[in-house]
Formats: C-alpha cells, structure tokens, sequence
C-alpha cells in the first residue's frame, strides 16, 4: 500500500524537479493532513526565549541596534551602549527562574489546548534545547535547561500533542543591525559588539569557549563606514537586510548549520508538528531534506509554512499568520496570532493591549468554520512566569470550553462557513485591520450528524440565521449549549429565535438538530 510517509516523499522529490522543470501542481499526489490535527482545532504556543528578558515585545535582538528606535533606547538607558553590551549579555540575564513548566501546561489545557508549542529558536538564532551543533542553546548559556526537551516531556505527559516551532532561517540577515553603528551623537562610528567580538574575548567570562560568531552568524551586509543619518541608516539596512529573504547565498555554512539543527531537534524531541516561520519550505534542497526528515520520524506529523505555492499545499500544512480567509479552504490549514505580541511586552500589558478571551474564540469559531485551527500564543515573562491578565484569560477560555467544546473538536466545515456583515480583511499579517465582529456574524460547524451555530457577539434582539431557512432542511430542535431548549421559529427565510441575556458569557453556540441539516 502507498503509505502517506511514500507519499510526502514522492511529493518532496516532485516539489524539488518542479523548481527547475516548471512541474504543474496536479501532478503532484495530495497527502492527508493527520486526524489528530484536523480534530484538535486549538493550540497553545510558548512563545518564549531570551528576547523576552527586556519585556519589550517582538525583535528586541535586531532592535536594539536600530539608533532611534524604542528597544535601542530602551537598552542604552538600561544595559548600556550596545557597543559594550551586546545581546550576548541579555543571553547571560536570562535565568528563566519563575518558570513552572507543569502549571503552565496544565493552565494551557484546562484552557482547551489540545496540541502544544514550543518555540525551539527564534531569529536571534539562539537554540532553547540541547543543540549538538548551536553552542549557543540553553543548556549551555542562559538559563542552562533543556527547555524544549522539557515542554516535550511533559507536554506528552499531559496528553497533548506536542511541536516545536523554528524561525532561525532568517538569522543570517535578521542579525546584521548588530554589525553597524550609530549614524549620529557621541558614540557615532563606534561598531557594535557583533562586529568585533570574537571568541578570544570570552576568556573567563560566562560564555567562555562560545563564538559570538556563531549567535550572529558573521557578516553578510555590514553597513559601510561613513553613514551619518539615523534615516540613512535605515534605508541601508531596509534595502538590503531588513528584507524577509528565504535563501542565503551569502553564507552558505550557515544553511548547512540549519540543516543539522533542525534534524538533530527533530531526532531528540520527535515533534508531531514542526512549525516553519518561513514563505514556502527554506533553502531549496536544504529544505526539502528536512522537511523528508521530519516526515521520515513522524508519519502522522504535520509540516506548516506560510505563503505556500499550489503545490506545497499539497503536501505541507499552510500557515496564515495572523490573518483570515475568505471561505472554506479545501485542506486543513491554520492561523497563529498572540494575545499581545509574540516576545513579551509590559508596557503593552500595562496599557491593557490584549487580545480577550471573547475575541479569541471568535477568532477560533471563524477559523474552525473554514477547515482551520488556531495556534495561540500567551506571551511568557522572562522569568518564565505569566501575568495576572494572562491568567484570566486563560481562565475565561477554560469557562468556555467547557460549555462548548463539543462544538470546536472533532467538528468539519458544514456547506458553508457562516453569515454576516463582517468581512474580516484577507491574508497573512492582516488582523491588525480587523472590525469588530458582531451578532449578525455567524459560524457554523458539523459533527456526527448535527449542526452547531457560533454567534460572534451575543445578541440583544430576536437571532434570524439566514443560511436555516425551511429549504436548508427540517430544524425540529434548537439548544443553547450550557443552557436550555429555545422556542424557534423556522420560516421560508430564516431561523428565527431570542436568545436569553449574556450575563458574563461570551460567543453562544446553539446546537440544532433536525432532518437533513448536517449533511
């Protein structure tokens, strides 16, 4: 029998002859996205290493060697000039001595996950397991844990399914900012810390024997000397580094690395699900021998990436980073967004900047609707602890799930998405442009012969569901979940009802049963 581990492989090679031969996409055998993953609908993602020290939200690392930006001052006024103290030094701040991994999980679970992510390295190339080839991982600097073969560990303990997520790819550009200069004040000129440290200079400190090299992953568009503007320096970087580039034909030791990094983290943690923070499978051939790899340890793993062509969708799981689509997609797919932002930030959580549980789930009910799953992040503090406003809304999601899970796991896509005046904006990176939904906006999901209806906001008036009109098929019941039996009205046009008050609840789903609805 042609098993799916001989069909990704086949799909693999296909994919690699289809980049010099032009392979139309049909050519290619579809693999079957796992059960485990179609059935599970919800994630939780620790989106968590050194960067999150200084609480100042995403790419601190690349940040705060951009003079002008709010991470650079941040760092000058509390580390020192990064000429001195470079990100090394936040490498060796980072203690992670809060962290309680085992309430964490049990937190994320009772919150309805029912898959697991840990980030494994991020774009300030630093490994957050116990890396053969990476020196700089946190067994040996930092904290000194296994963080990854921890989660792991007790993630399977828990019962959930476990990945790991890998955006190291892009380090060989992300990292050259650490290779410039101030353009302007009394430092102007003086490189920072990535352009002249060497190993010899660890003698007798913490990191002695590591090469800094080998975190910033050496030079590859270091700014010339001579620059004397803040905005010229960064258009000398956003021309050329500051682009999402997906290959590395400037440091081609660097890919080689990526490659045994990534099968030697799939070997000692076997992964259900590894996550690409990339356009499309990374590095060519490169790539393709790690994605073969993956699959060859886990057979009903799951691969995701993002932007995919035709026929990567085929065999690869495409991720829409906080984004949307538009309609039911024919394969499984999946969207990851945060609650705030993906490396933790104070002042967002002091200005009271999160996601809630409430835009969660219709977030979730949107996703669910269209044959997708959604990956959460809940920001970790650098200690490794997370904060009260976290708390809640893990507690808010747990309330939730348990009244209404029946609808979410296990559920597919019913003959349409749903309904409503809302159209949330298309494609990755897009919720930042996102309206409110409101109770006109409906989700519909189906299992094992009934039909459920999310509400995206809790309505005050009499409910009339468009799409259950008399020609939809026979409505004989119609139960609020967690509540009691409605009265209903089911007309040529419409289903029509009135829902009790919300009180503190949030996102109703009423489940509907009747002749010939689920199908």
């Amino acid at each position: 029998m042609f098993s799916r581990r001989d069909s990704i492989a086949a799909g693999a090679a296909a994919l690699l002859a289809s980049s010099a031969t032009g392979l139309r996409a049909e050519t290619l055998q579809p693999t079957e996205v796992p059960d485990w993953f179609r059935d599970a609908k919800f994630g939780i993602w620790a989106h968590w290493g050194p960067q999150c020290v200084p609480e100042m939200g995403d790419w601190y690392g690349r940040l705060m060697y951009v003079q002008g930006h709010a991470a650079y001052e941040h760092h000058v006024r509390t580390y020192g000039h990064p000429s001195k103290t470079g990100f090394l030094d936040i490498i060796g701040r980072w203690k992670a001595e809060e962290w309680q991994p085992e309430y964490l999980l049990r937190r994320y679970k009772q919150a309805g996950a029912r898959y697991f992510m840990a980030m494994a390295n991020h774009h300030d190339n630093f490994d957050m397991f116990d890396s053969t080839h990476q020196g700089w991982n946190s067994v040996r600097a930092g904290p000194r844990r296994d963080i990854v073969g921890t989660w792991e560990k007790l993630a399977r303990q828990a019962g959930l399914k476990f990945g790991v997520s890998n955006h190291s790819g892009h380090a060989w550009h992300w990292w050259q900012t650490a290779y410039g200069y101030d353009a302007d004040g009394p430092l102007k000129g003086r490189r920072y810390d990535a352009f002249w440290l060497r190993k010899k200079h660890g003698a007798g400190t913490w990191w002695d024997g590591l090469d800094p090299q080998d975190l910033y992953t050496g030079p590859s568009f270091v700014p010339p000397d001579g620059i004397d503007t803040i905005k010229a320096m960064d258009d000398w970087h956003g021309a050329r580094d500051g682009q999402w580039l997906e290959d590395a034909p400037q440091n081609p030791a660097f890919v080689s690395n990526w490659l045994l990094r990534q099968k030697d983290l799939v070997a000692k943690y076997r992964p259900d699900l590894v996550y690409f923070d990339d356009y499309g499978i990374p590095f060519g051939p490169m790539g393709l021998d790690a994605m073969r790899d993956f699959y060859a340890h886990a057979p009903e793993g799951v691969l995701t990436a993002k932007r995919l062509t035709d026929e990567q969708r085929r065999i690869i799981v495409e991720d829409v980073e906080r984004g949307f689509v538009a309609d039911i997609q024919p394969r499984p797919w999946q969207t990851d967004t945060c609650i705030g932002n993906w490396h933790y930030d104070r002042p967002l959580y002091e200005r009271g900047g999160y996601k809630s549980a409430k835009q969660v789930v219709q977030r979730l009910a949107d996703v669910v609707s269209k044959n997708g799953c959604l990956l959460l992040s809940i920001p970790v503090r650098g200690n490794g602890a997370i904060d009260d406003k976290e708390e809640r809304i893990l507690d808010d999601l747990a309330a939730w799930f348990r009244v209404n899970g029946e609808a979410i796991y296990g559920s597919r896509p019913w003959r349409r998405f749903g309904e409503g005046p809302t159209k949330p904006p298309l494609g990755v990176m897009a919720e930042g442009e996102a309206k409110p939904f409101v109770a006109d906006d409906i989700r519909f999901t189906a299992k094992c012969g009934t039909l459920y209806a999310a509400l995206l906001d809790w309505p005050s008036s009499e409910v009339a569901i468009a799409s259950l009109g008399s020609a939809s098929g026979r409505v004989e019941r119609v139960t609020l979940l967690g509540g009691p039996p409605l009265a209903f009205q089911q007309t040529r046009d419409a289903l029509r009802l009135t829902l009790p008050p919300a009180g503190d609840k949030f996102v109703p789903v009423l489940r509907i049963d009747g002749a010939g609805l689920a199908a």
